[in-house]
């Protein structure tokens, strides 16, 4: 995809027609693009973390399929230390990272995910003004620890519950 934006920009620059800097970023969807986040952000202006399907993938669950649907879990360690390394290394890089699909529209998360460092949220307009609430009430520097101590935790539902 890189190599044709290449070849587009040389297209339009051979034609002499202005263009102008186009941001290209890659979705985060499974386990493997979370782990090699420092390296896409080599390669990328912005990642995005699809946390449906990376839920999916990291827990091997079909979230449609009734006989398993109940062992989807967004809380589960697995998860979040995956997207908490995915929003690191896009710290590191100087990079925006941003969290699209369900948990970026539950409210009751928001609060862990600030903490993590996300800045970044794509959700379903109905819940933009429920989100924006929260984030509106956190005081970010006081969620950094307490995210740390949820990503540590065998049992993270537990440490959000009592938020």
């Amino acid at each position: 995809a890189l190599l044709l934006l290449d070849k587009a920009r040389d297209q339009l620059r051979d034609n002499g027609q202005v263009y102008g800097d186009v941001q290209v970023g890659a979705m985060v969807e499974v386990p493997a693009a979370a782990l090699m986040a420092p390296l896409l952000l080599q390669h990328f202006d912005f990642l995005s973390i699809g946390t449906n399907d990376l839920i999916q993938y990291t827990l091997a669950i079909d979230r449609v399929d009734e006989e398993v649907a109940h062992l989807y879990d967004a809380m589960h360690p697995a998860v979040l230390r995956l997207i908490a390394q995915t929003l690191q290394a896009g710290q590191a890089a100087g990079k925006e990272v941003s969290v699209c699909g369900e948990m970026a529209g539950d409210v009751g998360l928001t609060a862990l995910l600030l903490g993590m460092g996300l800045r970044q949220f794509s959700m379903h307009p109905t819940q933009i003004l429920a989100v924006k609430q929260q984030v509106l009430r956190s005081d970010t520097r006081q969620l950094g620890a307490w995210a740390q101590e949820v990503l540590a935790s065998d049992e993270p539902q537990r440490l959000i519950s009592d938020v």
